[in-house]
């Protein structure tokens, strides 16, 4: 595997490249494609019979291929949003022939967004995950009862639903409400009801949607630079780390500065401390002292404990 293939996600890039090849009319050896993406024969079995199960594939004399019917109706962005659905295959709550075919066939791929590689089970909310996709393609108001936490209930009416987000395996919806984007969890929302009332979209919404890495909807975000030792800047140089990360510049030595906008301070935190020693906070300064004491408080607790 060349070094430029290694950026992606291992799983994702194999099954777009086996699906592309099965696109363009090849008959697909299994052990060589075992060998050609360094794999074990199981790897590859797995991903012809299990992840493209719901594909018309014809089997012929150990190798595989795609119906004549089918051949070259797929086009770039579908193999590649079918890859990433195939390759997580708990993600969404039924990963069915007919959900898929959906994904090619129809519009409600544009009523989600994936972002991140875990995911929490949705089993058991088919219906209210289909539901809230049919109100976004159609642009109809829904209301819910939101249990934001227990004994805390409350019913919103009027809400226009714009997409459905996962982040970091969570599925939010985000969605105006009482003259605010938000964000809600997906799995504390009942009792849904997709009104017969249809809205007009609010053109930035997409745009603020797009530009967002994270699930702090319709807050004020605050500017944060970090400064990278370069015994680790190659991992950040490498891929997003943080939220709407931007690599500033290179510093002599190999730090590089990192900078990033957020809402609250503990979309930027949390990674600092995975990275402790390497990363550091210069601004705001605010952020860099709550750590510090964050850190302090949880010396003296295991000191106090010892």
């Amino acid at each position: 595997m060349t070094s430029s293939t290694k950026v992606h996600d291992t799983l994702v890039y194999r099954l777009s490249q086996v699906l592309t090849k099965l696109n363009q009319g090849e008959s697909l050896d299994p052990q060589a494609l075992a060998d050609e993406f360094g794999v074990n024969l199981r790897t590859i079995q797995r991903d012809l019979n299990v992840r493209f199960a719901c594909l018309p594939l014809i089997k012929t004399a150990g190798r595989y291929r795609l119906e004549a019917a089918h051949l070259g109706k797929l086009t770039i962005k579908d193999i590649s949003q079918f890859a990433s659905l195939s390759g997580v295959s708990g993600l969404f709550p039924q990963l069915s022939e007919q959900f898929l075919r959906g994904v090619f066939d129809s519009d409600r791929k544009d009523a989600w967004v994936v972002k991140g590689h875990h995911y929490e089970d949705l089993r058991g909310k088919d219906a209210l995950f289909s539901a809230l996709e049919q109100a976004i393609v159609d642009h109809h108001h829904i209301q819910f009862t939101y249990n934001k936490a227990p004994g805390q209930s409350k019913l919103r009416q009027q809400v226009e639903p714009y997409k459905l987000i996962n982040q970091k395996g969570i599925w939010y919806l985000a969605a105006w409400d009482d003259g605010k984007l938000k964000a809600f969890t997906v799995t504390k929302m009942e009792g849904l009801l997709a009104t017969s009332t249809v809205f007009a979209p609010r053109t930035h919404i997409d745009d603020e949607l797009a530009k967002s890495d994270g699930i702090w909807l319709g807050v004020q975000r605050q500017r944060v630079v970090l400064r990278v030792a370069g015994a680790v800047a190659e991992y950040f140089k490498r891929r997003q780390l943080i939220p709407n990360q931007q690599i500033e510049r290179e510093l002599m030595g190999g730090d590089i500065l990192v900078s990033t906008t957020v809402a609250q301070a503990d979309e930027v935190l949390s990674i600092v401390r995975y990275w402790i020693p390497h990363v550091r906070i210069l601004e705001p300064v605010e952020f860099q002292q709550k750590l510090d004491a964050g850190l302090a408080g949880y010396l003296a607790d295991r000191d106090a404990d010892s």
